[in-house]
Formats: structure tokens, sequence, C-alpha cells
């Protein structure tokens, strides 16, 4: 029998929950998410506990902020100037903009608003969080060579469309 390993394109179901019991994401009915197998597509958390699985095979994995999005780095809050966003927008908490990092680009949060004072994160949102998957494995194929070459699964029969 066929199990997920690195090569494999794999087709998952799965709800995703925080330490509340709060569902963050879900993939919806009969449209599974698909991922290529060994080439970072999801959190090496989940990754890691898939390996091996099975057709069928359900599992609830929890995954702790170093193997998901990271743990929350303070330094990626901070407050900026209202003049350094664009000056047609129309600025509400939760608003995100690409902003240049030291370490290139990178998406930004609107967190606060205090006048012309603008607290941004640029945490992934789900950075700091334990993460909670109830997965299930719905599908295994071998990747194309495409798709190997490329990192990532391309839909139905491996090509781009």
């Amino acid at each position: 029998m066929e199990t997920v390993k690195n090569g494999k394109v794999v087709s998952i179901s799965y709800t995703l929950t925080n330490d509340k019991k709060e569902v963050l994401d879900q993939s919806q009915p009969n449209q599974p998410l698909e991922y290529l197998h060994g080439s970072f597509n999801i959190i090496p958390g989940l990754e890691k506990e898939l390996e091996g699985l099975q057709v069928g095979d359900a599992k609830i994995v929890t995954v702790v902020p170093a193997e998901g999005y990271g743990e929350l780095n303070n330094e990626l809050i901070f407050d900026a100037n209202r003049q350094n966003f664009p000056p047609d927008a129309e600025l509400e908490v939760g608003m995100q903009f690409q902003a240049q990092g030291e370490g290139g680009p990178m998406v930004i949060r609107i967190v606060n608003i205090d006048g012309d004072k603008v607290t941004v994160d640029g945490n992934h949102p789900l950075a700091g969080e334990t993460l909670h998957f109830d997965v299930k494995v719905e599908a295994l194929r071998d990747a194309s060579k495409e798709e190997m070459d490329h990192g990532h699964v391309h839909g139905p029969g491996g090509h781009h469309h």
C-alpha cells in the first residue's frame, strides 16, 4: 500500500483549531488540500506527522509554534506614522500591507490606530499559536516530473493549465 512520503502529491481534509478549540481553518467538503510532500508546501510539524500514513488514515496532530508559524517576535510589532501608508487608504485594524523589511518584502497587519500612530505587526497571524489539526489522508499519487521540478502541485494530471 502507498504511504505519504517525499515525492507524493497528498490530498488531505482537515480542521484546524487553536488551544481555545476555535476553528481557524478547514478544508471544504469534497475539496481536500493537495500538497507536494517533502517540498515545504505545508508547515513542518504537520508534514512530519503525516509521513507514513495511508489513504483513509486519520490523525489528531498538535503542532507547537516552532514547527508551525514560529514564535511571536515582539520586534515585528512596531509603531509607524500614518504618512507611511498610501494617502488615499482608509486605514482599519486588520488591514494588511506589503512592506520592505530587513530580509525583503513582508506582510504587515494593522493592529491599532491612534491618531497618526499606526501599530503594525509583521508576524504571521498564527505565530505563537499551538495548532491542532484533525486531518485525514484522502488520496495519494506520484508527483509528475514537472511538479517535482517546480516544488508544488499543478492540479489534475500534474500539469499547469
